[in-house]
């Protein structure tokens, strides 16, 4: 029976955690879209693309 406080603790320690993110996620408003937000890794590799062609004295 030590099995059924640890499955609750860890089910609480998720339920808390997903209404933190969900929370976070809630407060951000408008600021961002999923469009928006899924184009985001591709900045970083669009800013090593100009660094990469941008000519060498």
């Amino acid at each position: 029976m030590d099995v059924v406080p640890l499955t609750l603790t860890i089910s609480l320690c998720l339920v808390f955690t997903f209404v933190v993110f969900f929370l976070r996620e809630q407060s951000r408003g408008r600021l961002s879209s999923p469009e928006r937000d899924s184009l985001l890794p591709l900045a970083a590799e669009r800013g090593i693309v100009r660094a990469a062609a941008a000519p060498r004295r």
